[in-house]
């Protein structure tokens, strides 16, 4: 699962693809609708690569969670957003077993069950672990030179 490029825009309902950046700002693709927009440099944008869950001991990468999601769901959808306030919680304490109940609110764990939803409806969503490109080794940058 790749959210490198996908945004939540601040006022702006859904997930947005970033599709190519301008002087001014980017332009976005809606997940929901396809529509595409053109975002300011000044609107409050945040990518989901970056954003993290409170836990107990550290915070975990919204990455992880959506995974953890997708495990317990074999890569189906997860419950409702709307459901009962208890009921979130309960189905988030089987994800995330130590994320922080002061710091993690509701609204929270109903923005994270709806951005799963939305990405699993696009076909976004897997339970494998991204594999990164590492660098090569020294050692093969040496003998290239060679």
């Amino acid at each position: 699962m790749n959210l490198d490029k996908i945004l939540a825009i601040s006022g702006k309902p859904g997930l947005y693809a970033l599709k190519v950046q301008t002087r001014s700002g980017f332009v976005a693709e809606s997940l929901i609708d396809g529509k595409k927009i053109t975002v300011g440099l000044r609107s409050n944008v945040s990518l989901l690569s970056e954003i993290s869950i409170y836990t107990v001991s550290e915070e975990k990468p919204l990455v992880e969670v959506m995974r953890n999601i997708a495990i317990k769901e074999d890569n189906g959808p997860a419950i409702s957003h709307k459901e009962d306030n208890a009921t979130l919680a309960a189905y988030f304490a089987e994800i995330l077993p130590d994320y922080d109940q002061d710091r993690v609110y509701p609204s929270d764990i109903k923005k994270v069950l709806n951005w799963y939803n939305m990405l699993h409806a696009k076909g976004l969503v897997s339970k494998e672990v991204p594999v990164k490109e590492e660098a090569p080794a020294q050692e093969e940058v040496e003998a290239a030179k060679e």
